[in-house]
């Protein structure tokens, strides 16, 4: 795991590398010096994707998508204004998605309603023919406007859709293997990810195909934290499924990222999606 020291190595100040230092495999020390007990698996997933999808109440950023084909040429850009609501309890919540470039796509928006005991209900409308379209479950593990990401890595996966087993821990990451409980409505047979153990943050994900052989790949390049809460900043998705000098990529940039800030929940609804609400879209 070259890659994951190296990537480390940029990504982390001296105290995450001090608390690697400080917590062993058996537990976790604090500042008074004492043995805290390990969390569990579930405990471990469930602040992952707290940290991963649910930092703050509310949020705002904007996303440079660039899209690398296997010849290692750029073959599409995408910038996104990406709006986010959490309920005021449980892990339902609200994904608001415009799209600003290119100018063939500018007006896109893609909705998302997060349920934690369903299916979630996305949305996706297309200006240039003024249609809105549902996207059924089964595509959600389809390409998100072209790039490597799906739909389901934008939107985050249900946690409940996948059994979680502790199969490693290091000295700065728990490594969880997560099994798909329906393994026929998916394409991979398992995903490993490691997950940072003093952000919680999931830097990495491997996704394995029926055979046994990586599929998917993602990194998080760059982290930072902003208002108090640990954010991927730079991220990419490696899909190894197509054929060609290297594989297809997409490296994902976020800025203007602000937390907390007043979002009313009417923004999230079909209405919005063919009059977006710009006073919360622009671009600073």
């Amino acid at each position: 795991m070259e890659g994951i020291r190296r990537i480390e190595l940029m990504l982390t100040p001296a105290a995450l590398l001090l608390a690697g230092l400080l917590w062993g495999s058996a537990g976790l020390a604090d500042e008074g010096g004492t043995e805290q007990k390990a969390p569990s698996v579930q405990e471990i997933v469930e602040k992952a994707n707290q940290v991963a999808f649910y930092q703050g109440g509310t949020g705002r950023s904007v996303v440079k998508m660039t899209m690398y084909d296997t010849k290692g040429k750029v073959r599409g850009r995408r910038e996104i204004v990406m709006l986010r609501r959490n309920a005021e309890k449980g892990l339902d919540q609200k994904l608001f998605a415009y799209f600003q470039v290119p100018a063939d796509v500018r007006g896109t928006v893609f909705l998302v309603w997060k349920h934690s005991d369903k299916d979630d209900d996305r949305w996706l409308y297309n200006p240039g023919l003024d249609l809105v379209n549902r996207i059924s479950a089964a595509d959600k593990r389809t390409s998100f406007v072209g790039a490597d990401f799906f739909y389901e890595d934008v939107s985050g996966r249900n946690i409940q859709d996948d059994k979680h087993e502790l199969i490693k821990t290091t000295k700065n990451y728990f490594v969880l293997r997560n099994i798909p409980k329906n393994p026929d409505g998916v394409e991979f047979s398992y995903f490993d990810m490691y997950i940072h153990r003093q952000t919680f943050m999931p830097l990495y994900a491997y996704f394995y195909d029926k055979s046994g052989e990586k599929c998917r790949e993602y990194r998080v390049l760059n982290m930072q934290k902003i208002q108090g809460y640990w954010t991927a900043t730079k991220s990419e998705m490696i899909d190894y499924t197509q054929q060609g000098e290297k594989p297809a990529l997409t490296v994902a940039e976020f800025s203007d990222i602000e937390y907390e800030i007043k979002l009313p929940d009417s923004v999230f609804t079909e209405r919005y999606l063919r009059k977006p609400p710009l006073q919360y879209l622009k671009i600073k």
